[in-house]
């Protein structure tokens, strides 16, 4: 079945055999394997489905070891940032901002969300199926007369979750989130997740006081000022350069500055006084790995990307909606 191709086999004192080019198995499929014709007990492939050398014992194909082989996949997974809360501006109590959603990175030595150092990348098996699902952007309280937002929602990556952003309102259990959201009216800041990100900001419980600025992943929210005083902006992001590009993302909603969040940011939306506040932006997984490592599936149903990438001897792809899975074979 097999053929060995090489330019000198020697012998040592043990009787081992010795070649001078690295040994290459036939790579097959698990189908492709079980339809090789007459194999012969010894013969060996290299399985791409299990990542396992196999053998055959005369009846049957069987694996060498327990153990798989695995690539490193390093990973940015944000999820999707909170909306911001609307005020009567009359009443003088301003709209907090949405919190971020939550930020978790294994991409070099950047920080992950929450100001903790880069997580580890993860070793993924040959074969092995992960679930992907990309959380959307809460919304913005409506009209102008004590309006809450919602909350982000949670991105996921196999057992890896980033919590949705929190929103400001008055509304109960919806201000902590990824990031927490600012305070508004009467109700107090959100508090972020350790490692995804930080607290919203406070305000006065006086009157003629705006909301808090909404936490983000690499900075906690700002007290809302006094009605008169300047917009505040939202906690800080966490910029990454896993594409290549120096992006900052997972930013906090700001208090009457702001906007939306854009899309794949996860960044929260900006609290209003007397009209609509607005959204937050939906979440993103981005993954990278050494292209000679590994290769991902071409079927990546329900899931939307722009395509894998080239980054230098890297290869990365970016996820930006669906709910799905992929995997990963030899190149």
């Amino acid at each position: 079945m097999s053929e060995l191709k090489t330019n000198t086999i020697g012998t040592n004192d043990a009787n081992n055999v010795s070649l001078d080019n690295p040994l290459k198995l036939k790579v097959v499929t698990e189908s492709g394997r079980d339809a090789l014709p007459s194999p012969q007990a010894g013969d060996m492939i290299y399985n791409s489905d299990s990542g396992t050398v196999d053998f055959y014992n005369g009846t049957s194909w069987n694996a060498t070891s327990g153990s798989t082989f695995t690539f490193n996949l390093s990973y940015v997974v944000v999820a999707g940032g909170g909306g911001g809360a609307s005020a009567w501006n009359s009443a003088n109590r301003g709209g907090g901002g949405g919190g971020a959603g939550g930020y978790r990175s294994s991409f070099g030595s950047e920080n992950t969300g929450g100001g903790l150092t880069t997580e580890t990348p993860l070793a993924v098996a040959f074969g092995t199926t992960l679930s992907l699902s990309i959380g959307g952007g809460g919304n913005g309280g409506s009209g102008g007369y004590f309006q809450d937002g919602t909350k982000g929602t949670d991105t996921t990556l196999g057992t890896i979750q980033c919590y949705g952003g929190g929103a400001s309102g008055d509304a109960p259990n919806i201000h902590d989130g990824g990031s927490g959201a600012g305070a508004a009216y009467s109700e107090g800041a959100g508090s972020g997740t350790a490692g995804q990100g930080f607290d919203g900001g406070g305000r006065n419980t006086g009157s003629s006081y705006t909301g808090g600025s909404g936490g983000g992943a690499g900075g906690v929210g700002t007290y809302g000022p006094h009605r008169n005083s300047s917009a505040i902006s939202g906690g800080a992001g966490v910029t990454s350069s896993i594409t290549g590009s120096s992006i900052e993302r997972a930013k906090g909603g700001g208090s009457r500055t702001g906007g939306a969040g854009a899309n794949n940011t996860g960044n929260g939306g900006e609290g209003r006084e007397g009209t609509s506040a607005f959204g937050g932006g939906s979440g993103v997984i981005i993954l990278r790995w050494t292209t000679a490592d590994a290769t991902i599936g071409a079927t990546r149903t329900g899931l939307v990307d722009g395509g894998v990438q080239q980054a230098g001897s890297d290869s990365y792809i970016v996820f930006t909606g669906g709910t799905g899975s992929i995997t990963f074979s030899s190149p």
